[in-house]
């Protein structure tokens, strides 16, 4: 099992869109933690509260709040602060919202992935870009197996096929422009399942959902109970994500193309199987409602990723299981809950996810 090299990412400069999200904080964390010179570019956060601003992830930072949809301004940030490497995440990262409002979805997740790629262009300084889409990338099946790297893009809803668009983008940059040995910057694309973990405060998400009833003493209103997911820490794919980054960088021709970040099968589990497990964690606090029948909008009910690629090539697997994943992800909630300092918390839940999988190196 590798682990992120330390030594390679400090003193490296660092682009990062959508800093302020939820997966783009604990990124953010991380990155500083090893001593990266980081600059992000995003909207407000998402939620409030957010894992940004209990985190303090500005703190130590380039901040800068704008659209990625505004070319122009992504283009002059970017160039200023002339990046090694750029970590693309900003998104419009929900299904349901992408129902309401499928032009924002496609403007953020496609043309904005077209502008940053044209900003990346235009910076002499960026050697590898590392892509953020989805596994709702693909056109779903709905597989009992995995889908795998070389599959077909899709998409039922405009979110999933907006991710499939912004994958068939980064193909068509990465053969047009950002050829290995060509002289600019190389470019992949790294496709995660659904992530858990503390600070996701974002609407319609599972998790989330279950924490503010948790802390509210409501039962949670559950729509899909039966629907499979590949669930897994947040820590997980950003791993994943900056072990690619340091593969392209040494040896950008044989780690371009998309990769797959995913649980192993045991923790590919239905929405049913997540509430007991969290039950366990949480205790009777926790109570749910089945609300599934209603007229509601469609949502993948099955979806696996197979990750042979990732673990063959990278090396990477995943370190924690999903007991763990939800375990940490209940403490860092009744942290919050307690007050304590929210920084150090996910600080040190990176310090110990680190030091499990550099333990199984």
């Amino acid at each position: 099992m590798v682990t992120p090299n330390r030594d390679f990412w400090s003193g490296k400069r660092v682009f990062l869109t959508g800093h302020t999200g939820f997966k783009g904080s604990w990124l953010t964390l991380w990155l500083r933690e090893m001593g990266a010179q980081v600059a992000g570019y995003a909207l407000e956060p998402p939620s409030t509260p957010s894992l940004f601003e209990k985190a303090r992830a500005a703190e130590g930072i380039e901040h800068t709040i704008a659209d990625i949809r505004d070319g122009d301004r992504l283009t002059a940030a970017l160039t200023a602060f002339a990046p090694d490497i750029v970590i693309h995440m900003a998104a419009q990262s929900l299904v349901r919202l992408s129902y309401d409002d499928p032009v924002g979805t496609y403007g953020t997740n496609v043309m904005g992935t077209v502008n940053l790629f044209e900003a990346a262009r235009a910076a002499d300084s960026v050697r590898v870009i590392v892509n953020i889409t989805s596994d709702k990338c693909y056109e779903n099946r709905e597989w009992v197996w995995g889908y795998r790297e070389s599959d077909a893009m899709g998409g039922y809803d405009p979110y999933s096929s907006s991710k499939g668009c912004a994958e068939l983008v980064a193909g068509a940059y990465a053969r047009s422009f950002f050829r290995p040995g060509a002289g600019g910057p190389v470019l992949a694309s790294g496709r995660a399942g659904n992530v858990i973990g503390g600070g996701d405060w974002a609407k319609d998400r599972l998790v989330p959902d279950i924490m503010r009833a948790w802390a509210a003493g409501e039962a949670v209103q559950i729509r899909c109970p039966d629907a499979v997911r590949p669930w897994q820490h947040v820590l997980e794919p950003l791993r994943g994500y900056l072990i690619l980054a340091e593969r392209l960088w040494d040896d950008g021709a044989g780690f371009e193309g998309g990769w797959n970040f995913g649980p192993h099968a045991g923790d590919v589990q239905p929405v049913r199987g997540v509430l007991g497990l969290l039950q366990n964690e949480l205790g009777d606090g926790l109570r749910w409602d089945d609300r599934s029948g209603g007229n509601a909008p469609h949502e993948a009910g099955l979806l696996r990723l197979d990750i042979s690629k990732a673990e063959h090539v990278l090396g990477w697997r995943p370190a924690w299981g999903l007991e763990q994943a939800l375990r940490a992800t209940a403490q860092w909630y009744r942290a919050d809950k307690e007050s304590q300092d929210m920084r150090a918390v996910t600080l040190q839940q990176i310090s110990d996810y680190s030091a499990l999988a550099g333990a199984a190196a």
